[in-house]
């Protein structure tokens, strides 16, 4: 099976098919660090990194009589659920799921995996999930909706996120099956190497052997990994950090603290929160704005530390600034997560 990868990013989705077998041919990213780190890290797809409303589908060559799946996840901050000043029909970025619908139109491919996080099937009482899932059926697919939680795909990370499967030969998948375990944070990182504050070490060496089927996993045969770049914390935050224990959150921080915020009670439960270790992380959003907390160490979370929350393998290469590559890993589709829906795919083909 041939994939075309819509809205990319750095390439969690694509990831994730790959593991499965499908051969992704191309790929649309605008954001110019994304698009170079996806394109290091799989080099024989064509990367067009443009924006979407300027992309024309009829430049692309497809083997004939080989089936092919379009894929991806339009922009999804307007749809969060903590983001409640976007989630309206007036925000741009919110309406690029129709340049979804028009690549579906114009090339029809086979089947179609739409993307999104779990506040796109809520947002507006569900206007734009409804308006989606009609514009495919109005087009001849069969759709598949679901909503899943990556913990459940051998993901150390709670994230939940909406899924919508067309098949243009009518057939419904079922939803994938969950793994009987799940992943917590200590069995994801422990084998990383020590850090501090501000660390900003391109290769490092392992800390231990892996301690871990999912560290032995995500290592492979690799002696090092890369990425080791956390952001700088001012003392006054660091200060902050070693009032939380594992699983609290800047309630856990003496208000002496808290005084340059205008009103504390009205801080998100997850900011200034601390990984708890026997448990699967929470979500790897914009992990440094919400100053998330390594589980034993008072600093944020370095690039390596996130990817392997958000199941990229070690030698999955993340390049630009370092606030570029914070975001396009709190930005990604858990490859794990990815490689799940794909399988239902495969077997119906």
């Amino acid at each position: 099976m041939i994939g075309i990868d819509i809205f990319s990013g750095c390439g969690g989705m694509t990831t994730g098919a790959s593991l499965v077998g499908i051969k992704v041919k191309y790929a649309v990213e605008v954001d110019k660090s994304s698009a170079a780190t996806y394109s290091a890290n799989h080099s024989n797809v064509t990367m067009f990194n443009i924006d979407i409303r300027k992309f024309k589908t009829d430049i692309l060559k497809l083997p004939q009589r080989q089936p092919f799946v379009l894929f991806g996840g339009p922009p999804c901050q307007g749809f969060s659920k903590s983001n409640q000043k976007t989630r309206n029909k007036k925000n741009r970025n919110n309406w690029l799921f129709e340049e979804f619908i028009r690549v579906t139109k114009e090339m029809k491919p086979d089947w179609v995996v739409f993307e999104n996080v779990g506040g796109f099937s809520e947002s507006l009482e569900g206007f734009f999930f409804e308006k989606t899932i009609k514009n495919f059926r109005k087009m001849g697919y069969t759709t598949s909706p679901f909503l899943l939680d990556a913990s459940n795909y051998g993901v150390p990370q709670n994230r939940k996120r909406v899924f919508l499967v067309c098949s243009i030969d009518g057939i419904e998948i079922n939803e994938p099956k969950k793994k009987p375990q799940k992943i917590n944070v200590g069995e994801a990182l422990y084998d990383l190497p020590t850090i501090e504050n501000g660390a900003k070490f391109p290769e490092l060496p392992y800390k231990q052997k892996p301690h871990s089927n999912y560290s032995k996993v995500m290592r492979g045969k690799l002696k090092k990994s890369s990425n080791h770049f956390v952001t700088r914390n001012s003392l006054e935050i660091i200060k902050r950090y070693e009032h939380v224990p594992q699983g609290g959150n800047w309630k856990n921080i003496p208000l002496k603290l808290m005084e340059n915020y205008k009103d504390v009670t009205r801080c998100h439960s997850g900011i200034y929160h601390r990984l708890d270790e026997n448990k699967p992380s929470v979500v790897i959003g914009n992990y440094r704005k919400n100053m998330l907390i390594h589980p034993l160490e008072n600093r944020g979370l370095s690039v390596r530390e996130a990817a392997r929350l958000q199941s990229f393998s070690d030698n999955y290469i993340f390049n630009g600034p370092l606030v570029d590559q914070q975001q396009q890993v709190g930005n990604a589709v858990p490859p794990r997560l990815a490689k799940a829906v794909f399988s239902e795919i495969i077997k119906h083909t």
